[in-house]
């Protein structure tokens, strides 16, 4: 026998600990909280006051005690029978009762649940929302993109604000090629841009396979700006010529596919118009802008300009030159040329466009190039075909760059 002294707690060893949770006795299952406390949102079932405890003046259940002495065991079951019992009148599986039970009311339908996307998630409540709109119009291969608002973003300075702005990138192949961003909005949370950035040279194709991604970030005049969130919008959602409304929760940041298929790698894309006018009998061609350059300078960027031969080129006479554009990968020209000749000729003629990186001190950069005659093929035969049939109507096309231009010299 253990002896303590006077005011010291008694003590269990762990093996008598352990014995008293393995006390000997049938192996009964675990009853769960909700046995004991069922929930009724509607009331308690008409049936419960049938199966309600005795009235007072029932007779009384005969004394543990004149049963004779008890195991510990034996009384912790009574104990739990009799919670079962006093519990069990609200049980949810009643049992049957001799006499008829009368008629329940009909049940009422359950209530519908709220939509889990109803709710703002964490990222919503931290990041903040966007909202947007974005408008392809198919006739002019355009993309509008409207930043409208953003609101509660997530403080990025030391003073609870932020300096907020949004920057457009088209994927796969996100690039400055495909930069658009709007203005910086100062010391706010809740910025509104009313911002339309247009995305120039967007194919039917494109919109097939292409992901937009709007991205909102921070902006810090002596160190790196800071992300915010972004979301994505796949291209195919949109119908064309129909602008659609997003409000959308930002989301962190996503990575980005590194294993793009190579074969859509591009070197940019050039818009071209095409007219014969008879009263200057000659060809129009005209050289309206770029999209989507390659960069061909450290910087990220190149200075392009554009050269066009009416090939073949006997007397060497026909190179044509637009003005350079510094430090761009979208320029616009706005640039027309004519060339005087029969509109019979045509047919034996073809168009080379080149496009250009101008160095200084150095031979300028090959950025791609697209010839338009009676040996091209696809949109680039139906171009040409179209302005032969079509005398002093303007035909403009959107045509891809190439890499390697046949019977071109690569050289300025």
């Amino acid at each position: 026998m253990t002896l303590r002294r006077r005011g010291e707690k008694a003590t269990i060893s762990i093996q008598e600990h352990m014995a008293i949770d393995v006390c000997p006795g049938p192996i009964r299952p675990i009853k769960q909280i909700s046995d004991y406390f069922p929930r009724f949102p509607r009331g308690l079932p008409p049936d419960a006051s049938l199966r309600s405890p005795a009235p007072p003046d029932a007779p009384a259940r005969p004394a543990a005690a004149s049963a004779g002495p008890r195991s510990p065991s034996d009384g912790a079951r009574e104990d739990e029978e009799d919670v079962d019992q006093l519990f069990g009148a609200y049980g949810s599986s009643p049992r049957p009762s001799p006499g008829p039970s009368p008629a329940r009311p009909p049940a009422k339908p359950p209530e519908d649940e709220p939509d889990a996307d109803g709710y703002e998630s964490d990222d919503c409540t931290a990041l903040g929302t966007l909202d947007f709109s974005l408008l392809y119009d198919q006739e002019s291969n355009a993309l509008h993109c409207t930043i409208t608002k953003a609101k509660g973003l997530k403080p990025m300075d030391h003073n609870g604000l932020a300096d907020p702005y949004v920057k457009l990138h088209l994927l796969p192949g996100a690039s400055k090629a495909n930069k658009l961003r709007t203005k910086t909005l100062r010391n706010t949370l809740n910025p509104t841009w009313n911002e339309t950035l247009t995305y120039y040279g967007i194919t039917d194709e494109d919109m097939l396979r292409k992901t937009l991604r709007i991205s909102v970030c921070d902006e810090d005049k002596f160190r790196h700006n800071e992300f915010i969130g972004e979301t994505r919008v796949p291209l195919k959602k949109l119908k064309p010529n129909h602008t659609k409304t997003f409000s959308i929760c930002l989301e962190k940041q996503l990575p980005v596919d590194k294993t793009e298929d190579k074969s859509l790698e591009e070197r940019g894309r050039i818009l071209i118009s095409l007219k014969y006018s008879s009263q200057k009998q000659g060809l129009l061609v005209g050289i309206v802008r770029c999209a989507h350059l390659a960069a061909m300078d450290a910087n990220g960027y190149s200075d392009p300009y554009v050269k066009t031969y009416l090939r073949p080129d006997v007397d060497k006479k026909s190179k044509h030159k637009t003005a350079v554009k510094k430090k761009t990968l979208n320029p616009e020209f706005n640039e027309e040329f004519c060339y005087e000749i029969k509109h019979g000729d045509l047919a034996k003629k073809s168009l080379e466009v080149t496009v250009w990186d101008y160095d200084i001190g150095r031979s300028n950069d090959f950025i791609g190039g697209v010839v338009l005659g009676i040996n091209a093929k696809g949109e680039r035969l139906k171009h040409w075909f179209d302005c032969l049939k079509n005398k002093d109507k303007r035909i403009e096309h959107w045509h891809t760059l190439t890499s390697e231009l046949p019977g071109a010299v690569l050289s300025d």
